[in-house]
């Protein structure tokens, strides 16, 4: 479990360490609502679930401006958060 307030800058500086195709994953404390995103080449999936289900697509430019509107719409109370890294994703898909 990490701080919110630094939750941007960890996240940011673990995707840049991923492999294709690996997932990374910010969840509240309760686990119910969140966002993942997946490492596709150059660019970047996001799926945000919880009080909006969708998934886009972003590049790395508009990236950190995207998670910024996300994390505060999906943890809007939270101190801490799970940050969950799955590089098995790779060999799944």
């Amino acid at each position: 479990m990490i701080d919110l307030g630094s939750a941007l800058p960890t996240f940011l500086s673990r995707l840049k360490r991923l492999p294709d195709g690996a997932v990374l994953t910010l969840l509240t404390f309760k686990r119910d609502r969140g966002v993942a995103v997946r490492k596709n080449g150059e660019g970047f999936e996001i799926r945000e679930f919880g009080y909006r289900n969708e998934t886009v697509e972003e590049d790395a430019a508009g990236l950190k401006k995207r998670l910024k509107a996300v994390l505060k719409r999906e943890f809007p109370r939270s101190n801490k958060v799970h940050l969950l890294e799955d590089r098995e994703a790779t060999r799944r898909a």
